[in-house]
């Protein structure tokens, strides 16, 4: 039986880390021997294995995570938020039995103080099939995990627009280095979930010999499914005749890169729009951490908090009646699969690899780019719309042909059977 272990950061903490045990889920139903193994583990799942076998590991990599966003502070722009990693800290997971007896290494999520490209290089001595699910741009770049409209990636980074000294032998020239360096000794395959993250690293400077193929994330579509809308608002303390557009968590308006401010704009402009009609509709917000420290919304806002049960989130999608993703950069955002998965239009802008999901004016609206305007044109768009039953019917069918966990498992594994075949281990065109 193949044997595939597959390496992450966290377990579950963020949508790489959902995307990566969702995939192992789906690859045990195919029958395939895959593990877990995490950086920091936050949950009990006794399935999930972890490289801290003793609590003073486990304490010394809480301490490297926190102490190397603490100094990035010191090197970044203060108001700049887009996510950025240095490559100070690391760990050697070459060691570990699960990882020398694999068949397949499938690596994920892997920074903050983790796989470093000192210890990424290490993995060659392994002389195993490695394959790396990309799910931002961080591989790739100078240390950004955000790019925007920034092409410093596609040459060798330098002059980076984050830092505070930026020159063209900065940080950022320097990680690109050290990461140029590390992949000319490590073979791996490449997996895009989307096609813009595909577009994104066939042109980037450090990727340029690493064969990519496109496969998108999975999620359990037995969870996240259809329910009567009535049923599920009542359940929620929602009201059944007010229209219900849900999103998630809002930061600040300050926020660049969930795109709050565009939100709050668009809303405006609908409730202009809507006059007096405007009180038919109701916004609810999922995933906030305090309902005291969020934006003032132009509609009546309902605050249902951080939601960690699956089956209580898919009863909020299948509540609303559209839900708003106003994100101007995302790889393959799980909350439009999950939404779409549970029959739930999604407006959200024309970015990332969203478009991979929503159809156009069919299972949502993609709004231009940035445009506050358009954005609430989509809203007002699936508001009026005539016959929203099909809509629904349509974000459903989406998921199932494209994101299903059976059609995604065998993509995965008619790639691990590809590499592993081959008498050179790794880095083989698919």
């Amino acid at each position: 039986m193949l044997k595939v272990v597959h390496i992450n950061t966290y377990d579950g903490n963020g949508g790489a880390g959902r995307a990566c045990l969702r995939l192992n889920k789906a690859l045990l139903a195919e029958n395939i021997d895959s593990k877990v193994i995490v950086h920091y583990k936050f949950g009990k799942n006794p399935l999930i294995l972890t490289f801290n076998s003793t609590a003073i590991q486990k304490a010394y990599t809480a301490a490297t995570i926190v102490l190397e966003r603490i100094i990035a502070k010191r090197l970044l722009k203060p108001l700049k938020r887009t996510p950025f990693s240095f490559t100070w800290f690391g760990r050697s997971v070459i060691n570990h039995p699960d990882v020398k007896a694999a068949d397949v290494i499938h690596l994920h999520w892997v920074n903050h103080s983790f796989l470093n490209p000192k210890h990424l290089a290490e993995l060659a001595t392994l002389n195993k099939p490695i394959i790396w699910t990309f799910h931002d741009s961080n591989a790739f770049t100078g240390g950004c995990h955000v790019r925007y409209t920034c092409d410093h990636f596609v040459r060798q980074c330098g002059y980076c627009p984050l830092l505070k000294k930026a020159d063209a032998d900065d940080a950022s020239h320097k990680i690109w280095q050290q990461k140029h360096d590390a992949y000319q000794q490590l073979k791996f395959n490449v997996i895009a979930p989307s096609n813009w993250m595909l577009n994104s690293v066939l042109v980037s400077s450090l990727m340029q010999d690493k064969p990519a193929i496109q496969i998108p994330n999975t999620l359990e579509t037995d969870v996240f499914r259809p329910a009567d809308k009535a049923w599920a608002k009542e359940q929620l303390g929602l009201p059944k005749d007010k229209f219900i557009f849900l999103t998630g968590f809002m930061p600040s308006r300050k926020d660049l890169h969930k795109g709050t401010s565009y939100l709050l704009e668009s809303l405006e402009l609908l409730k202009e729009k809507l006059g007096v009609s405007a009180d038919k509709v109701e916004l609810v917000v999922f995933g906030n951490r305090n309902a005291k420290d969020v934006p003032e919304f132009s509609f009546k806002t309902n605050f249902l908090g951080t939601i960690n049960d699956d089956a209580r989130l898919a009863m909020c999608y299948a509540a609303a009646d559209a839900f708003l993703i106003p994100s101007l950069e995302d790889n393959l955002p799980y909350t439009v699969m999950e939404s779409l998965a549970c029959g739930t239009p999604v407006v959200a802008f024309t970015t990332g690899g969203i478009p991979d999901m929503v159809e156009h004016q069919q299972s949502g609206y993609l709004a231009e780019y940035r445009s506050s305007k358009s954005f609430a044109e989509g809203m007002e768009w699936i508001l009026t719309h005539p016959d929203k039953a099909s809509l629904q019917k349509q974000a459903r069918n989406a998921v199932m042909e494209r994101y299903s966990e059976k059609v995604i498992a065998q993509k995965h594994l008619q790639l691990y059977q590809q590499v592993a075949n081959k008498p050179e281990a790794g880095g083989q065109n698919v």
